[in-house]
């Protein structure tokens, strides 16, 4: 392993309990016939959940909707998962290159230097929704992070806990770690080489 390449949300820090509370609330406001709407979103950035749920006669609704989601993360907590911090600086200890690499967009990552700044001597690299044109599970955005970092995909590692995620790691021809903090082990294990709920026991 030269790169590990890890998502965000559900993966560096335990969000997805709180984006599953914003997001369902949402579907539920403007999707009431489709229940489970915010899991099927889930690892999609905010232009594609808008082609998703938010076309036509809802496009003049998607305003609104950013203003909450601004508001919603301006307040969330981001702890990391648990583990997280002693497992990267292992991992870079020992020469191996780190990156995040997340459907989230650059306004979203301020809060996160906000909140956090030591979050970026963690990484080499921060990709963004910006940094890519297609998105999970698309495997471009992996593919553009082991780029970014000079290594080639199979000296990569993708940490991930989304369906789309996975997806995405495995299109790129990557290694795959799956996080239990989404979705069950029957979920993650289908598309990952091994499952982990947190960082705590994990080694190079």
């Amino acid at each position: 392993m030269k790169a590990a390449l890890f998502d965000l949300d559900g993966v560096v820090f335990d969000t997805e309990p709180q984006y599953s509370v914003f997001w369902g609330s949402q579907c539920r406001l403007y999707h009431p016939e489709h229940p489970g709407l915010e899991h099927e979103i889930k690892g999609s950035t905010l232009e594609q959940i808008f082609e998703i749920g938010w076309g036509g006669e809802l496009v003049p609704e998607r305003e609104k909707v950013v203003e909450r989601l601004n508001a919603f993360e301006a307040q969330m907590h981001l702890d990391y998962v648990e583990g997280f911090e002693a497992f990267v600086e292992s991992l870079r200890r020992k020469g191996v290159k780190t990156a995040v690499v997340t459907s989230s967009n650059r306004q979203k990552m301020e809060n996160v230097y906000r909140k956090h700044p030591e979050f970026k001597g963690y990484f080499d690299a921060i990709l963004t929704s910006e940094d890519f044109s297609e998105s999970k599970p698309s495997p471009d955005c992996y593919l553009r992070a082991a780029k970014r970092l000079d290594v080639s995909a199979n000296d990569c590692v993708v940490f991930e806990d989304s369906i789309n995620g996975l997806r995405s790691g495995n299109a790129a021809k990557m290694r795959v770690v799956g996080l239990l903090t989404t979705n069950p082990i029957e979920k993650v294990r289908e598309l990952s080489d091994i499952q982990i709920s947190d960082y705590k026991d994990l080694s190079i």
